[in-house]
């Protein structure tokens, strides 16, 4: 930063770089000491960040209000500089309007493309903060697409969106799977037990890495309905399970600490290695195999398979907000494909009388319901194996009609809060 910079600028410049990555269609990976080296300023950065995202579809409304001619074209970062601005001076007003209304018109004159729009971005903001009471009242379910929010309004209710909203907003709290629940380590990291190992840790100072009981290998991260999946297999120790698409790796810990015999198959080399680094801090032991899963065939059998197959991760959009606006309907499509391979090759692989569990972290039908239906009809080997009751009350309210286990951000889980959306049904091989 040259000296005669304003504070702040650099790490407004940096947010909207990152921001414009992901409006390109990146996935948003939080800025780290490699973007900025003050914690301070790398923290302020990640807030912009993240709000803008939360708020995108609220921005949207807002921008094409503001833009009655609609978004300049060629404009560099000027896209990006305008919905964090619009994200602080609207949503964070702990941070006060001055320094958005300033900084903004100093981060596009950084930039070549955009700094013949430092006029415009500062008419904009004024106009909005006069109409802050009007642009600020969008009901919370446009925080999604319509072609999102129309099929989830069918499937889940209009109640149940507007949950969605507010949980896009509160974002994801640190969920943990204890190797031992003892209270003395729950208590260490000032977390509230959820269910079964599953603990919840909703405000923290500290990374990841600095919590208690991480060195140790005494945990390792997990959102609670990613945990449910393994937990669906009650079979003896020693039983040999494949888990298909094994990185990061939560699901294949949660196995072997079941007693089973696992095998980790995944089809890029460096996602497997984070799945040992995971397992030997973990103390841990599987076999690591890389493979494509719609072409993989075992020597032997296995007695149970997890799929936690490739999907759209609709439902992981409390903590990955873009997601909602990164997918089409086409990708969907796509990923149905790839699914029903892999499915056809988990049933192939699978022994008879084994299970399977099939799973995804996306909220459409496409991928889970009528996924479930279509493995029930085109494999006659495959019984559906309903999951009727789980132990624990507030569960056995996610277990459908059919038996699927189906979770959504608009459920409370036991203690208060919400989840990821997961869609989980069990198999049979006859």
């Amino acid at each position: 930063m040259a000296k005669s910079d304003p504070a702040g600028l650099a790490l407004r410049l940096v947010a909207a770089a990152r921001l414009r990555d992901v409006l390109a269609g990146s996935r948003f990976t939080p800025l780290g000491p490699g973007d900025l080296s003050d914690g301070r300023d790398r923290a302020l950065a990640n807030r912009l960040v993240t709000t803008a995202l939360r708020r995108h579809g609220h921005l949207n409304l807002m921008i094409h209000h503001l833009l009655e001619r609609g978004m300049p074209g060629r404009s560099g970062t000027f896209e990006a500089v305008l919905r964090i601005s619009l994200a602080q001076l609207l949503f964070l007003p702990d941070l006060g309007a001055h320094s958005a209304l300033f900084l903004a018109g100093e981060a596009v004159k950084r930039d070549k493309k955009a700094a013949h729009l430092s006029g415009l971005i500062n008419a904009l903001l004024r106009r909005a903060q006069a109409e802050a009471e009007s642009l600020t009242s969008a009901p919370l379910d446009l925080l999604f697409p319509e072609r999102l929010r129309k099929g989830w309004v069918k499937a889940y209710g209009e109640e149940a969106v507007i949950a969605f909203g507010e949980a896009m907003l509160a974002g994801a709290p640190l969920d943990l799977t204890l190797k031992s629940a003892t209270p003395q380590l729950i208590s260490a990291l000032g977390a509230e037990p959820l269910f079964a190992d599953s603990v919840r840790i909703e405000e923290r100072d500290k990374s990841v890495d600095a919590l208690p009981g991480y060195a140790e290998g005494d945990w390792w991260v997990q959102d609670m309905a990613a945990s449910l999946p393994a937990r669906f297999f009650n079979l003896p120790p020693g039983s040999r399970v494949l888990d298909m698409c094994a990185a990061p790796g939560g699901k294949t810990a949660q196995l072997v600490k079941a007693g089973f015999q696992v095998t980790a198959l995944d089809n890029d080399g460096e996602r497997l290695a984070r799945v040992r680094t995971n397992l030997d801090r973990l103390g841990y032991e599987a076999e690591l195999v890389e493979a494509d899963a719609t072409r993989f065939e075992a020597e032997n059998p296995f007695d149970a398979i997890l799929l936690d197959a490739p999907c759209s991760a609709t439902g992981t959009f409390r903590r990955h907000p873009e997601v909602v606006w990164h997918r089409s309907q086409s990708d969907v499509k796509d990923r149905v494909v790839l699914q029903r391979k892999m499915i056809a090759r988990a049933v192939e692989n699978l022994k008879s009388g084994g299970v399977l569990v099939y799973c995804v972290c996306s909220l459409e039908a496409d991928e889970g319901e009528d996924q479930a239906r279509w493995a029930a009809e085109t494999f006659p080997q495959l019984r559906p194996f309903p999951a009727l009751r789980v132990d624990n009350g507030a569960l056995n309210e996610m277990v459908t009609r059919q038996g699927y286990l189906r979770t959504h951000p608009g459920q409370v889980v036991p203690g208060g809060g919400t989840l990821d959306g997961f869609f989980i049904a069990r198999f049979k091989k006859a």
